[in-house]
């Protein structure tokens, strides 16, 4: 889990039963995260609710902060646990390949010399 997960409404009130499910939902992400990231790693849920034209809006933002990065997604549907879900997949993307970028580098040697070794024995 996530340490620092800040969970905010903004002209919307968070009953006890969504605020466990963002938290359950946004606070996993730190699995795709190497372990020295995960404790400096924090992040912001702003969950909001707009009126226009009598069509409700159910808005979801949330930002994460990483050593070497800052990462953002948002969505506006209908329904305020679908854009939690939308949400929780476009950081799970971001959060992949910035893994990729940010890993180890020891893992990236072996990861080639492993291929080298193979494309050798063929």
């Amino acid at each position: 889990m996530i340490k620092k997960l800040e969970i905010r409404g903004v002209h919307f009130k968070i009953n006890p039963k969504l605020m466990a499910y963002t938290t359950k939902r946004i606070g996993r992400l730190d699995h795709y995260v190497s372990k020295h990231a995960r404790e400096s790693m924090h992040a912001e849920v702003i969950l909001k609710e707009e009126v226009k034209d009598a069509k409700k809006s159910c808005i979801c933002e949330a930002v994460i902060y990483l050593p070497h990065g800052t990462l953002a997604a948002k969505e506006a549907t209908i329904n305020i646990y679908a854009a939690i879900d939308i949400v929780e997949t476009k950081l799970k993307n971001q959060l992949k390949k910035y893994k990729s970028i940010h890993g180890s580098p020891k893992l990236h040697q072996r990861v080639i010399s492993r291929f080298k070794r193979s494309s050798v024995e063929d």
